[in-house]
């Protein structure tokens, strides 16, 4: 059976797991489903089509959970071994992705292909 780990991506300057930080931030009711979509992530071996997930850019695609007028993004890509990793999370304010949030995912998506111990 193969079995996928979701690892977060840890930014070596502020030293802190952006998205771990975001899922604490949300309130308990959108943090549960944001959870519960990682999850179902998880179980799909990091493979889910839209509406639950979007492609971005590269390997980098966008795991979208819906509650209420709150739309939130992570960004993640599938990674060796098995891993699936969260790059980076925002909350959804405009009908398209902001570029700003697209740069900072695709950053920590470079830092982790040039030094894959940067997610936990």
């Amino acid at each position: 059976m193969d079995i996928y780990r979701v690892s977060f991506f840890f930014d070596p300057n502020t030293r802190q797991l952006s998205v771990q930080d975001y899922l604490n931030n949300c309130v308990p009711k959108d943090r549960a489903k944001i959870l519960k979509y990682i999850e179902f992530l998880r179980e799909h071996k990091g493979i889910l089509d839209e509406p639950y997930t979007k492609h971005i850019q590269h390997k980098i695609r966008e795991l979208r959970v819906g509650f209420g007028k709150n739309r939130h993004r992570i960004f993640f890509f599938t990674f060796v071994n098995k891993n699936i990793i969260l790059l980076h999370a925002f909350l959804k304010r405009a009908a398209k992705t902001p570029k700003t949030e697209i740069t900072k995912a695709l950053n920590n998506y470079h830092q982790v292909i040039a030094n894959p111990q940067l997610y936990e």
